[in-house]
């Protein structure tokens, strides 16, 4: 690891994403690496214009692929999910060591433990081009997670794996996908595991009254003491659904939740800041009614969290991987919405 920054400048990379959605999979994968290589210009000339002083560039959620559209899971995975060990990395790498940044993003990942299933990962790539974070998000809607399979993933990666914090030259990294920005449980994890900035790659509607993923950037932040680096989608096009309306809104949060820049519309590296580390780390260690973090008492909410609804619902009694209709996650919510009412939850 080099020296490590108390200070550097950070950017939310307010990108478009060309979805790959409805085409085949060669034309799919070369749609990818022309991605790529569009965003190795925008990050280099990014660095240009910022300064040398730029270290981290957060790119938006799924910004290689686009979202699925109700393509079956094996079908996805063809197109557009990357494999940990593939071309793909191994090209941003080459951007972060070309540029000597550290990278960030969000995308659909195989893995070689649970075939036929796909993973939403985020990742930091360090600016030596190494992998040095990833993270499978836990908490979806649409896609698999490592809770669906969760024995079996705690067996190959261990919960420093379900939940990793690098410890880097620019401080101690978390990842956050998307819509997990909302859960605060997620977030409160990593920092307790020493995270101090969050990385957060999303693709939201973007609005010009506060959004709740947008209140929840300032609150993460806050009631954490940590950073928060948030970049959204410039548009996505290729698909049905009208193009900005995931827009906007790319923004750097200091650690008292205050919006030290943020982007407007369109493709723009407007959000940038300064990360001072020494700065959020004094703060830590001062006494007083705002340090969030010395103040929280975790096991007094044990008992109320110890619901494990939907464990392993991916995995059948002898431990082999179900690859599930589509239908599947939605039909496991309704199932979740009956036993909170059945409780008297909701």
């Amino acid at each position: 690891m080099s020296e490590p920054l108390s200070h550097y400048r950070a950017l939310a990379l307010q990108s478009r994403c060309d979805a790959v959605n409805g085409l085949t999979i060669d034309a799919a994968r070369e749609r990818i690496h022309a991605s790529i290589a569009r965003i190795r210009g925008e990050i280099a000339a990014s660095k240009a214009f910022i300064g040398p002083d730029l270290a981290l560039v957060v790119l938006p959620e799924y910004f290689l692929s686009g979202f699925p559209m109700g393509e079956p899971l094996g079908a996805w995975s063809q197109l557009a999910a990357l494999a940990p060990d593939g071309e793909e990395y191994e090209a941003l790498g080459r951007i972060a060591s070309d540029t000597n940044v550290h990278i960030a993003g969000n995308v659909y990942e195989t893995d070689p433990h649970f075939p036929g299933l796909y993973f939403q990962a985020s990742f930091i790539i360090a600016s030596n081009g190494n992998v040095v974070l990833r993270y499978r998000r836990l908490l979806s809607m649409f896609a698999p997670s490592p809770w669906d399979v969760w024995d079996k993933y705690l067996e190959h990666y261990s919960l420093d794996g379900v939940f990793p914090v690098a410890d880097t030259e620019l401080g101690r990294l978390a990842a956050i996908a998307s819509e997990e920005i909302l859960y605060p449980e997620l977030a409160r994890t990593f920092a307790m595991r020493g995270a101090e900035v969050f990385l957060h790659s999303t693709s939201e509607v973007g609005s010009p009254a506060l959004t709740p993923k947008d209140i929840a950037k300032r609150a993460r932040a806050f009631e954490n003491n940590c950073w928060l680096v948030s970049a959204n989608s410039a548009a996505i096009v290729g698909t049905p659904i009208p193009a900005n309306s995931t827009d906007g809104m790319s923004k750097i949060v200091d650690h008292q939740g205050t919006v030290l820049a943020e982007a407007g519309y369109g493709e723009t590296m407007v959000a940038h800041a300064e990360i001072d580390l020494a700065a959020s780390r004094r703060w830590r260690q001062r006494p007083g009614m705002q340090n969030m973090l010395a103040r929280q008492r975790p096991a007094l909410f044990t008992e109320t969290y110890g619901d494990d609804a939907g464990r392993n619902a991916l995995l059948d009694p002898s431990g082999r991987v179900i690859v599930p209709e589509r239908s599947h996650f939605v039909e496991a919510q309704r199932a979740r919405i009956q036993s909170l009412t059945d409780a008297g939850v909701i």
